[in-house]
């Protein structure tokens, strides 16, 4: 059986009848409900929406034209096409009951039947309850109201369905209620009209029955803000409410006595006056505020001097709450995050850079005359600036935006290399090296017929110093060592590896990646002559990267990739480039995040990169003594001089297995080869675990990674 519409038997076809089904309100009902509705609104009172159980009358407007002009803001509405044989029937926002702020200028596509007749209603009585102070109060906020048209509609009344519906009296709209159009009352509340709502503190009802309540007036009306709605709130105050503040205190950490006498042993007190006396209050010498013990507060004479420093006291629960994702919840479980050599978080101002930009900022920068290009232009050059100061080089014009790490070190080697390398030169890594510290040197190798050479390393994965000088010869044209390797977590003795190798003559690339975020670099005291970092390591945006060269090495060297931005001229005979660092950012680069990278700086010089060296070391000590109590656990890579880099391999598991029992905790660290087969290789391996820190970590971490181990070797003896 086909059910009959409007357009289905032709445009002549009668409408359906309009009574409702059985069980369903009839439209009286209807539009009483929503008048009581959205007059309940809070504010509503003074943008005219009608007492509950006042039913406008409705009329259908007499054109497009017409309808158009019913609403208040809004211009004529283009007129909708007709069919040949009909006459014009309006859009649907304005037939009568049709919700505007949905319907409004939607075309009706085919032919359109034509009104149906209407159908008598008559004004209803005024609710009981109805509250003769809230149609004052509507009266004085829309002011002198237009007598109402005599009714020619007769109102449903609330029987139930089928009954005779009983006459109200004519005319029976309360006083002080606007008679306005159906559309623009009911089915069309003013709140969310085409006008704008005007800013600001509502009216407050005048009706004694509702309680008075405070309105604040907010500077904005966006949320997302985080100031107050235009819409009144209740007031509330919560008895006794403080501010977050984090008061210095003593956690008993597990293991406490033991840390305190590795650290004493580790850490030196390098004031020559004897040590204060504990029993008067002051905090032992030597020894780390987290793990000190509780005591009194010292009197004047007896506080120890503090060493002059432009940053506050560090407290890491300060800086974790700078981070919003340490707040995520993985597996049901707050997020543990020990993946920090693969990647560092975030902080909020560099979320809030990277949105401002793009907001207020962004263009292509350099050549163009308008106001976004030098807001930009300035952000990224600015951005530069940091870098330099950052890494300590004479000049900005010596810092070259790439990707990150891996780009520089094979933008290094295809231009500085390319250039310089015959057969029979010699190219020197180390056994510590990243996958992108060695593949670019074996290619420009086998392109140039040079030959790379490996310094080796101890079993606790140091460099072997006389091996590696043994290397150097009149031969060698440059070595490139890292810092700090990504999987062991050894700091290099960079300084005295730069020094034999220009003693033979070698220029030096240093790989950064892993140490920028952990120690103070100064590329002019190391005499570095290229230096290379990822945004991402030095919890900046993925994407970027910095290339340090001295300004005599990078002017000299060719540009390695050609386009926009890197010349000065161009014919069809010859090109002539910039100078760096210009010649080496051909095209549009990642301008965004180099200004994300820049307050990634801000921010890391605002805590302080003395006062992350001195926790990390401490939170590192910790995490190897813990790790050293987990039965069949092998660290690999216990270097004297490491970073915060904790590689393990754990009897009866596979890291892959280790590392998916530790993710059910919560806990995130990386489990694999970590692009550094090479020196795995050399201590037998080809994976293992790789737990990392950064100064956002804490101790209470620590103690869930060690005891999520226990649990598994336990498990394993078993």
């Amino acid at each position: 059986m086909n059910t009959p519409t409007p357009t289905s038997e032709g445009q002549g076809a009668a409408l359906p009848s309009l009574t409702p089904p059985f069980g369903l309100p009839d439209e009286a009902t209807l539009a009483r409900l929503a008048g009581e509705f959205f007059a309940a609104l809070p504010g509503t009172a003074s943008l005219g929406v009608p007492v509950a159980g006042y039913i406008p009358q409705a009329t259908p407007p007499s054109s497009p034209q017409a309808a158009a002009s019913q609403v208040p803001g809004e211009g004529a509405r283009p007129s909708v096409s007709t069919s040949a044989s009909g006459p014009p029937r309006p859009p649907y926002s304005e037939t009568p009951g049709a919700p505007q702020a949905f319907g409004t200028g939607v075309p009706h596509l085919g032919p359109q039947p034509p009104d149906p007749p209407a159908v008598p209603m008559a004004e209803p009585q005024p609710p009981q309850g109805y509250a003769p102070g809230l149609t004052s109060t509507l009266a004085t906020a829309q002011g002198p109201q237009a007598k109402p048209p005599s009714s020619s509609v007769a109102a449903a009344s609330q029987a139930a369905p089928g009954a005779a519906a009983p006459a109200a009296p004519a005319n029976s709209v309360p006083a002080g209620v606007p008679n306005v159009p159906f559309s623009e009352s009911i089915s069309r509340p003013p709140a969310y009209g085409t006008e704008i709502p005007k800013l600001g503190p509502p009216s407050a009802p005048t009706q004694p029955d509702l309680p008075s309540t405070p309105v604040s007036v907010p500077s904005t009306p966006y949320y997302f803000l985080g100031e107050a709605s235009g819409y009144p709130a209740a007031s509330r105050q919560l008895p006794g409410a403080q501010e977050d503040l984090i008061l210095p205190q003593t956690y008993a950490l597990p293991g406490q006595v033991d840390i305190q006498q590795l650290l004493q042993d580790i850490v030196r007190n390098d004031r020559s006056a004897a040590a204060p006396d504990t029993s008067k209050g002051s905090a032992p010498a030597g020894q780390y505020y987290f793990v000190d013990q509780a005591v009194a507060p010292a009197a004047a004479a007896d506080v120890p001097k503090v060493s002059n420093s432009a940053h506050p006291p560090f407290d890491v629960h300060a800086v974790r709450r700078d981070f919003p994702i340490l707040s995520e919840r993985v597996n049901g479980r707050a997020l543990v995050w020990l993946d920090n050599a693969a990647t560092t978080q975030k902080p909020q101002s560099v979320i809030d850079r990277l949105a401002y930009f793009y907001a207020h900022e962004n263009s292509n920068i350099h050549r163009a005359a308008h106001e976004l290009a030098a807001r930009a232009t300035d952000a990224y050059e600015g951005a530069r600036s940091k870098v330099a100061r950052f890494l300590g080089a004479a000049s900005a014009e010596e810092i070259v935006f790439v990707r990150g790490a891996t780009e520089g070190i094979n933008l290094v080697a295809k231009s500085w290399g390319k250039q310089n390398l015959l057969p029979g030169d010699e190219i020197v890594v180390t056994w510590l090296e990243h996958h992108a510290n060695i593949v670019p040197w074996q290619q420009i190798a086998a392109e140039t017929g040079a030959k790379l050479r490996v310094a080796p390393v101890d079993s606790d994965g140091q460099v072997l110093l006389e091996e590696y000088t043994r290397l150097l010869n009149d031969r060698t044209k440059i070595v490139a060592f890292t810092q700090v390797s990504n999987a062991l977590g050894t700091i290099t003795p960079v300084k005295e590896m730069i020094e034999l190798a220009h003693r033979a003559g070698a220029v030096v690339l240093v790989d950064g990646a892993q140490a920028v975020s952990h120690l103070r670099v100064n590329v002019l005291a190391l005499d570095a002559d290229f230096y290379v970092l990822s945004g991402h390591k030095v919890f900046g945006p993925t994407g970027i990267g910095v290339v340090y060269g001295k300004s005599e090495l990078l002017n000299a060297m060719p540009p390695w990739q050609g386009g926009g931005n890197m010349i000065s001229d161009v014919t069809f005979e010859k090109t002539q480039y910039h100078k760096a660092p210009a010649r080496f950012e051909a095209g549009t680069g990642n301008i965004a995040d180099a200004v994300g990278l820049g307050a990634a700086i801000d921010y890391i010089e605002r805590v302080g990169m003395e006062n992350i060296a001195q926790y990390e070391h401490g939170l590192l000590v910790y995490a190897t003594q813990g790790m050293k109590t987990v039965p069949g656990l092998r660290l690999i890579g216990t270097a004297r001089d490491k970073a915060s880099v904790l590689s393990f391999v754990l009897e009866g598991y596979r890291p892959e297995d280790v590392g998916t029992a530790l993710n059910r905790e919560g806990i995130a660290v990386r489990a694999g080869h970590h692009c550094a087969q090479p020196i795995l290789r050399r201590f037998g391996l080809e994976a293992r675990v790789r737990p990392s820190l950064a100064f956002y970590n804490t101790c209470e971490e620590v103690d869930l990674l060690v005891a999520t181990l226990h649990r598994l070797a336990r498990a394993n003896r078993k």
